[in-house]
This record gives C-alpha cells, sequence and structure tokens, in this order.
C-alpha cells in the first residue's frame, strides 16, 4: 500500500512531471535529428546515386564519407543523450525521489 501512495504521489508531483516532459522532448529532438540524417542517406541512394558514386579520390566516393558521417553522427547523438542523462536527468531523478521518499 505504500508503494502505491509513492507512485501516486510521484505521479502527481510537479517537478516529476517537469522531468518527464524535457526526457520526452530531450529524446524526440534527437529522435528526429537521427531520421533525418538517415533517411536523407535512404534518399540520396534512392534517387541519386550517379552523386554519392561520384570519385574523390582514387576508389573513395561522395557516398564513403556520407555514410561514415551518419554513422558517426549517431554515436555522437548517443553521447550526447548518454552526457544530458548522467549530467542532468539522473541529478533531477534522485532529487524528486528524495522528496517524495521512493
Amino acid at each position: 500500500m505504500q508503494t502505491d501512495r509513492n507512485v501516486t504521489k510521484m505521479l502527481e508531483d510537479p517537478e516529476f512531471r517537469k522531468l518527464t516532459r524535457q526526457k520526452n522532448r530531450v529524446s524526440l529532438i534527437l529522435t528526429i535529428v537521427e531520421m533525418i540524417v538517415f533517411f536523407g542517406f535512404i534518399t540520396l541512394l534512392a534517387f541519386y546515386k550517379p552523386f554519392l558514386g561520384t570519385k574523390i579520390s582514387g576508389a573513395i566516393t561522395v557516398g564513403i564519407p556520407i555514410a561514415v558521417g551518419a554513422i558517426i553522427l549517431s554515436w555522437v547523438l548517443t553521447g550526447v543523450y548518454v552526457f544530458w542523462a548522467n549530467t542532468k536527468y539522473d541529478a533531477m531523478v534522485r532529487s524528486v525521489r528524495d522528496r517524495i521518499g521512493g
């Protein structure tokens, strides 16, 4: 019963709601950026193959650095989320938990 009350108290807490909105906002922004990059690359593959096949130097084509850049950007976006979660989100969760008593 105490757990049910704590959960209810936490779900009704304004700081917890703010925390949830902030997490959703960060996740949504990073997801949208990743989807634009991913689907942008797929669109290039589908409609602009000659451009991606243009040689830069030797066997290296334009598509190779673009593909590598998309992969690296995915890692960077993951790192941004992890950094944000470790520095901001965890502290806010701890604050809510300490205040509510969970």
